[in-house]
């Protein structure tokens, strides 16, 4: 495990700042709109594009920059993590995530232990995490194969884009669907809500796997 404590550290330190964007920028667009929930969504979209290109510039390096239990489920698939490396970097995903999401509480002096009532629920929204998972997963495989340097503004740039296309606004992403659970905010979702929209991501994961294998993956001839 001495080997994986500089990728641990750098997908905890990523999980914590991204969860803590989503959820403050929610807060501060939120406070700052006037009810107007569209200038709310558009301050909370553009915030955690532009720190997600931040993040994966500086930590991809290092981990490979996932922040996301969907992303490194695929990883450990297609056999670039071994099953121990991908259990710990699901575990520091959360964990730092959480710990991310109470700071921001504390930020905003919100109580730092609360729970989300934000119902999200429904075919529309299990189709959209779907939708928005399988374009997130698609978008990583396929800009690693043909351009890899690119992938920093294009992950950015697919979920800000996301976050408008999408009926979920496109959490795509199991433990940022946890850590919103635990806030009653503009990102929040309701605990009851979560694990369908889990299922649906792991679903849009596994879809974008396939469709990347088929389409992206080297075939004989060029090998």
């Amino acid at each position: 495990m001495a080997a994986l404590r500089r990728p641990l550290a750098a997908e905890a330190l990523g999980s914590f700042f991204l969860f803590a964007t989503v959820v403050g920028s929610g807060i501060m667009a939120e406070r700052l709109s006037g009810g107007n929930v569209a200038v709310a969504l558009l301050g909370n979209s553009v915030a955690t594009g532009a720190m997600l290109y931040v993040l994966i510039t500086m930590l991809g390096p290092i981990s490979g920059a996932h922040f996301n239990p969907a992303v490194t489920l695929v990883m450990w698939l297609r056999k670039e993590l071994q099953a121990k490396a991908a259990l710990a970097y699901m575990l520091v995903q959360v964990a730092g995530g959480i710990l991310g999401v109470w700071m921001t509480h504390l930020m905003f002096d919100d109580a730092v232990v609360q729970f989300s009532d934000k119902v999200r629920t429904g075919l529309g929204q299990w189709t959209g995490e779907f939708i928005a998972t399988f374009g997130l997963v698609l978008t990583i495989l396929g800009t690693l194969r043909t351009r890899p340097q690119a992938v920093p503004v294009s992950v950015a740039l697919y979920i800000t884009a996301a976050y408008w296309f999408t009926s979920s606004t496109s959490f795509a992403n199991p433990a940022i669907t946890v850590a919103r659970s635990l806030s009653n905010s503009f990102a929040g979702i309701a605990p009851a809500d979560v694990a369908p929209f889990i299922a649906a991501q792991l679903l849009g994961a596994f879809a974008a796997l396939l469709v990347a294998k088929q389409m992206l993956e080297p075939s004989d001839l060029e090998q």
